[in-house]
């Protein structure tokens, strides 16, 4: 017997947001001649300078990999609903994978060089995916005892 309800919902919604975070602008630092976009793939100049030479950015691959391995077991979590301790251990992990990703956004965000940031708010979505999933895990736990209660009455 295998009750799987709400947790695929919320571990699809967790899903998304961790794969909007990976891939959209998160905000943008306003140089001295230049704006920076930053994306979970990097912090790189907007248009062109307004002289000199075209400025560097910086590659912030470790936070796309947190953000986006994130979502992806989120992902695969909600196919794992016949094996619970996978599916159990899978959403910790991915819930510490989003903790990740949020305190490396942060710390990009507020120590560069690069200026005082603007954020977007796209920022909020491993806060609402950190929720879902969070709420997922208790959801995983609970089903998994109302499995063993019924099993035992039989």
């Amino acid at each position: 017997m295998v009750i799987q309800r709400w947790q695929s919902v919320l571990l699809l919604v967790a899903a998304v947001m961790m794969g909007l975070f990976s891939f959209m602008s998160l905000g943008q630092f306003q140089g001295a001649d230049v704006t920076y976009n930053f994306t979970a793939l990097g912090i790189m100049p907007e248009g062109i300078p307004t002289g000199g030479a075209a400025p560097e950015g910086q590659s912030t691959w470790y936070l796309f990999v947190a953000s986006a391995l994130s979502a992806l077991l989120a992902l695969i979590d909600i196919f794992l609903f016949k094996n619970y301790k996978a599916q159990r251990r899978m959403c910790a992990y991915s819930i510490l994978l989003t903790c990740v990703a949020t305190v490396l956004a942060a710390w990009l965000g507020y120590a560069n060089e690069f200026g005082e940031i603007s954020w977007s708010s796209l920022v909020c979505a491993p806060f609402i995916a950190l929720i879902a999933e969070i709420m997922a895990y208790q959801r995983i736990v609970r089903d998994n005892r109302i499995i063993r209660d019924s099993e035992r009455l039989r």
